[in-house]
C-alpha cells in the first residue's frame, strides 16, 4: 500500500465523523484540517492527539502522544500506521422527528383518552468531539446526521410524551387546546433532551415541537368534541335553564312516541314529566319574581306544596315518576290496580298502591266482604 502524502476530509453538510480511509502514514505528510472540522490520530482504538482547522506538517514533535505510543525514531520520513478521524463541527438544523405510533393521552377535564400525534424538527452540532468518538462511533467509518437521530429517536418521543403528559395533568390544560402551548413543551424538551444528548458530546440547538394533531375521525376525539361543546352549552345558558330545556325535549319526544307505552301510559308519562319541568321553570321565573316584587314592597305568597311522585312498576318495569293525578288517570284506565306496586323517595321498599295513605282513596272505600251463608 501507498504511503499517503496528503490526508484530508473535503466534508459535507450530512456526516458528522469520517475516518480517513488509510492508516498507512509517513513523518512529513501534510495534514490538512478545514474550517469547522477537528482531526484526531486513532491507535489502538484510542483517541489521541487533536488537530484543529489549518495545515499541518507531520512529525513527532507534533504528535507527541501518538509518538510516545509507538516510538517513532526522530528524523527522515520513517513510516508509520495510525487512523485520522476528521470530526465535523458545523449544526445541522433540519432533523426532523415524530412519533410513529399515536401517545394516548388523557384529558384532564373530561377524563376521556384520545390519541395524539406530534412531530417538528430539531439541530444537532458536535460540542466534545473526543467524547463523541469515544462513547458513540465505534468502528464505523462514518457517522451521519441521520444515524444520531436514529440512535436518539426512542429518547426524543419518551421525552416528548412525558413532557405533555406533565402539562395536561400538572396544568389541567384540555388536549384540544395543546397547539396554544407548543413554544412552551418545545422549550421543556430542548432542556429535557440537552442533558441525555450531552452525555455523548452532542449539543441540541433550536428543539421545535411544530404540530400536535389528533385524528378528527377517531371516536375518542369525536367524543371529547361533544363533550366540550356540552359544557359550552350548559356554561353559557347555565344549568338551570340548561335543565329545563332538556326537559322539554324529552318531553316533547314522549309526546311524539306515546305509542310505544299505550296513549294512557304515554299521557301518564307526560303529565308527570311536565310537573317536573313546571317545578324547575316555576324555580326560575320564581326568583326573579321574588327580587322584582321585594323591590316593591309587595308580600309575596309562600310556595305551593311539593307534589308527590311516585314510580310504578307495571309488566316488572319499572315506569315513572308520575303525580298522584297522573296516577289516578292511570287507575281509571284499568292500566294498574290495588296490587301494583309503587315506590316513591323515604320508602325503604317497593309497597301495594292501596297500602299508601295518599293512593289509597284513588279507589274509594273498601267492599264489605260477602255475608255469612243463612244456616
Amino acid at each position: 500500500m501507498a504511503i499517503i502524502d496528503v490526508v484530508k476530509y473535503d466534508g459535507n453538510d450530512k456526516e458528522f465523523v469520517w475516518k480517513f480511509p488509510s492508516d498507512n502514514l509517513r513523518l512529513g505528510s501534510q495534514l490538512v484540517v478545514k474550517q469547522a472540522q477537528i482531526a484526531f490520530f486513532v491507535k489502538g482504538g484510542k483517541v489521541l492527539d487533536p488537530f484543529e482547522s489549518g495545515t499541518y506538517t507531520l512529525h513527532s514533535s507534533n504528535i507527541p502522544i501518538l509518538h510516545r505510543l509507538i516510538n517513532i525514531p526522530f528524523g527522515g520520513e520513517s513510516p508509520f500506521q495510525a487512523e485520522v478521524w476528521f470530526v465535523n463541527l458545523i449544526t445541522k438544523l433540519d432533523n426532523k422527528w415524530g412519533t410513529v405510533t399515536p401517545l394516548q393521552l388523557e384529558d384532564p377535564m373530561y377524563g376521556i383518552v384520545v390519541p395524539v400525534r406530534a412531530f417538528g424538527q430539531f439541530g444537532l452540532k458536535i460540542s466534545e468531539p473526543k467524547l463523541f468518538l469515544d462513547t458513540l462511533v465505534g468502528t464505523v467509518n462514518i457517522y451521519s446526521a441521520e444515524k444520531i437521530v436514529e440512535y436518539f429517536t426512542g429518547k426524543i418521543i419518551t421525552t416528548i410524551t412525558t413532557a405533555i403528559a406533565k402539562k395536561i395533568i400538572q396544568e389541567k390544560i384540555p388536549i384540544l387546546q395543546m397547539l396554544v402551548l407548543l413554544e412552551d413543551l418545545s422549550k421543556y424538551c430542548e432542556l429535557v433532551i440537552k442533558e441525555e444528548f450531552a452525555k455523548y458530546g452532542i449539543d441540541v440547538v433550536n428543539f421545535y415541537i411544530m404540530s400536535i394533531n389528533v385524528p378528527e375521525k377517531d371516536p375518542s376525539v369525536v367524543k371529547l368534541k361533544d363533550a366540550k361543546d356540552l359544557a359550552a352549552r350548559v356554561n353559557i345558558a347555565g344549568k338551570d335553564i340548561y335543565h329545563a330545556d332538556r326537559s322539554y325535549d324529552v318531553l316533547n319526544n314522549a309526546a311524539q312516541n306515546q305509542g310505544t307505552l299505550g296513549g294512557t301510559m304515554g299521557a301518564g308519562l307526560g303529565l308527570g314529566l311536565g310537573f317536573g319541568m313546571g317545578n324547575q321553570m316555576g324555580n326560575l321565573t320564581g326568583n326573579m319574581n321574588i327580587g322584582l316584587q321585594s323591590s316593591q314592597g309587595i308580600s309575596t305568597p309562600p310556595p305551593p306544596p311539593v307534589q308527590t311522585q311516585y314510580f310504578v312498576l307495571i309488566n316488572n318495569q319499572q315506569n315513572g315518576p308520575h303525580s298522584i293525578d297522573a296516577i289516578r288517570l292511570m287507575v281509571s284506565q284499568n292500566q294498574i290496580n290495588r296490587d301494583t306496586l309503587v315506590w316513591k323517595e323515604g320508602m325503604a321498599q317497593w309497597g301495594k298502591l292501596t297500602d299508601q295513605d295518599d293512593l289509597r282513596s284513588l279507589f274509594g272505600a273498601a267492599p264489605p266482604p260477602p255475608p255469612p251463608n243463612a244456616i
